[in-house]
Parts: C-alpha cells; structure tokens; sequence
C-alpha cells in the first residue's frame, strides 16, 4: 500500500470526552470517527486493525472444527418470549418495530436464533457434535457509553455455540473452546488471564473470562500466587480462601460458557438418542469481543508517541519512510524497489510517499504503532545502508539490504 493513495488522517489532539488512553490514541491515529453516543465509524485504517483480528480468531476457530454461519443482527420478539429473556434484558435490549407493528429487537446476543436454527436442522444424536460461529455486529443500549469502543453500543463480536448429546461431550469441547481462545489471545500478543466466572444473564453450569490485564481494567481479578486459581470478584467473594488472594484489573476480551440445557429445554430444542429418546439438546456458548480488543490491546501498549501494536494486528507491519523522494531519483527508486520487494515476500509494508517532513512522517508512525520503520535518504545511500527501527526500542541501526531483509522477515 502506498500512502498517497491510502487514507490517513491523525489529530494532534483527542476530544476531551475520551478519557482512556486506547480512546484517546484510536481517534489521534483515526481508528474510528464517533456518529453518536457509543457508535463508531471504522476508518480504513482501523478496519485493517479490526479484520486482522477477525483473521486470527476465524484461522483458529476453523481449525478446532467450528463452522462459520451468519445469523440475522435483527430478531423477533417471538424467540424471546419462548426463553422469556424479552424482559431480562430490559432496557439493555434495542427494541424496534416493522411497519405492521410487530416487535424486533437488534440483537445483543444470538442464543435464541441459533437454538432456532439447530431445533429445525439436527434430529439425530448422530450429527452431534457440532459447533456453529459467527463474527456479527451486536447492539447493547449502554446506560452509559463510554470509554470509546470499550464499552460502546454497537460492537463486533464473535460468538459460538456448541450442540452436544452428553454432558461428557460439552465439556471436551468446552475445553477445547478454552484452549482455543488461549491460542486466538496468544497470537494476538496479549497479556491475558483466564478466570473463573459468573454466568450472568446468559445463565448454564459453567464459565470462564478471559482477561487482558491492564491498570484501566474495569474488572477486578483475584488471584493465587500459590495455586493456578483465579476469578472475578463475584466468584472469588464466596471463596473460603478469599483472604492472600492478590488483585488486579482486567479488561474482559472473552467468555466460555457451559449451558446447558437452558436454551434447548425452554425452546424444545431436541434430538433423538441412541436409544430411539427424544432428549433436549446440551449447549455451550462462547464469546470474543473482536472490536474490544483493539482498545485493550492499546491500553497494554503504548507509550508518550502512540501506540506500540503486537505485529499480528498492527495496520501494516513495516512503513518505509523515504526522505527527500520527490526531489532525489535514487531515494525513489530505491524506496520502490525496496516496497516491491517486501511485497514479494509476503510483507505487509506501507511506503510513505507523501513527500512529508521526516518529522511528521515519524511521528505519524509512532502514532500509528507501526512496528517497524525503514528510512531511506540520500546520506544513506551513499553509505549503502538502510535505518531501522523497531517502535517498541529507541534505538535505531543502519543496515544493509540483506541485513535488514533477514531482521525483517524472521
């Protein structure tokens, strides 16, 4: 990608309503651009950062046998009223209607909808288990929408879930649900916890958070130094041991829930077992806040320049950074053959052909948390080297091609 034929658009100040730092860097470096209270555009810039994310987490769902579908964001009153959650979610819940008055909602969850899919597909214990996802928008009237895409109103998500004829084949999937989103969170390059949880409004036997830590978390953690536990505070309170415990602050990026029958029984979701029985069908749920992650991402890293984005989600991994290209032939030639060679081999490389001042261009990159820079000038070149830098070091290092292809592509 070329700059001049991208869109940039970075602010030197953020608006004094955000108050968290991720807020405060995804407006500066145009992530997103606010419509109204708690709903964002995604600028081209922050999609990248976004369908990145989506990437990893589709790459990996894929691979632990889940099947991707996409339900309707609009749902009817009617799926509602069968589990009798139109009222729990009270005003939480954006309740619209059609032109013949009858009541949707805009779903701040799928439960039912996929419960009503699976009762008219699956009959028989033989095509279970099986495993249905999807990365949709949500909408949750937030009484207080704040902290950017934090805690917004309409939000991207990734939920899951699983259909089981035994309680024995929910929890190995729920296992490797967990170990999933271990991986999904790894290759991210979060600072994460996993911790017993509160089931909540979702209701089931069962469930983990999974949390990057971070000081401007808005959940509290405790944990033992001396054992693998952890939890939030609801379940840590009733813990007999709840007295060495440690704390800390955790953003909540996803959660793993072990249903039950919940769903099924309250909408006659059933199956026909081994024995020719009519059973109802056992649920797993799971949950990833795909546009959260961003902002906790940022809250993990950052510095006085901006952001200092993991590589795996970065907008684009190398920015060339040539000085003086529209008045010296060399520094442009070279900075394109350099830009089609990274190309070449896979790299996702953005060349900053503006004509920028070095400073705004740097700063521009600091901001964006690009994680690594090459500047090519004429001075340079005279010596045959190429200046790298990687955003999350101060230092610089003058390399030549092979030099600097061989840091870069390891």
């Amino acid at each position: 990608m070329k700059a001049s034929q991208f869109y940039i658009s970075t602010l030197k100040e953020a608006p004094q309503e955000a108050e968290l730092v991720s807020h405060q860097l995804m407006i500066r470096a145009g992530l997103i651009r606010r419509l109204g209270s708690g709903l964002y555009s995604w600028m081209p810039i922050g999609l990248r950062i976004l369908k990145k994310i989506e990437n990893i987490i589709r790459d990996e769902m894929n691979r632990a046998g889940a099947l991707e579908l996409l339900m309707p964001a609009i749902q009817p009153k009617e799926l509602w009223d069968e589990t009798n959650r139109w009222e729990v979610f009270g005003p939480q819940m954006l309740k619209i209607s059609d032109r013949h008055e009858r009541l949707f909602c805009f779903g701040p969850t799928h439960e039912e909808v996929i419960t009503d899919i699976v009762r008219k597909e699956i009959k028989s214990y033989k095509q279970l288990p099986i495993n249905f996802y999807q990365i949709q928008t949500k909408f949750r009237d937030e009484i207080r929408p704040r902290f950017g895409v934090m805690r917004a109103r309409e939000f991207m998500m990734k939920d899951s879930y699983s259909f089981h004829s035994s309680l024995d084949s929910l929890k190995e999937t729920y296992q490797v649900m967990y170990e999933t989103y271990k991986k999904i969170f790894d290759r991210i390059g979060l600072n994460y916890r996993a911790v017993q949880a509160d089931n909540g409004a979702i209701g089931g036997d069962g469930s983990h958070e999974f949390h990057v830590l971070a000081d401007s978390g808005e959940d509290e953690i405790v944990y033992d130094e001396s054992s693998d536990f952890a939890a939030n505070i609801e379940v840590a309170k009733n813990h007999p041991d709840k007295d060495k415990f440690k704390t800390c602050r955790g953003i909540e990026v996803g959660h793993i829930f072990q249903l039950g029958t919940k769903y099924s029984e309250a909408m006659q979701a059933e199956f026909i077992d081994q024995d020719g029985e009519s059973k109802p069908m056992i649920m797993g749920c799971y949950g990833i806040g795909v546009s959260r992650i961003i902002a906790a991402a940022i809250e993990q890293n950052y510095d006085a320049d901006g952001m200092i984005l993991p590589k795996s989600i970065a907008p684009f991994e190398v920015i060339i950074t040539p000085i003086g290209l529209e008045k010296n032939d060399e520094v442009l030639k070279v900075s394109l053959d350099l830009y089609e060679d990274l190309i070449d081999k896979g790299v996702d490389v953005i060349l900053d052909d503006r004509g920028l001042r070095p400073g705004v261009m740097f700063s521009e990159a600091e901001l964006l948390g690009i994680p690594f820079r090459i500047t090519i000038s004429e001075k340079l070149l005279k010596d045959g080297k190429f200046e790298f830098k990687a955003r999350a070091s101060s230092a610089n290092q003058l390399l030549d091609k092979d030099a600097l292809l061989k840091i870069i592509l390891s």
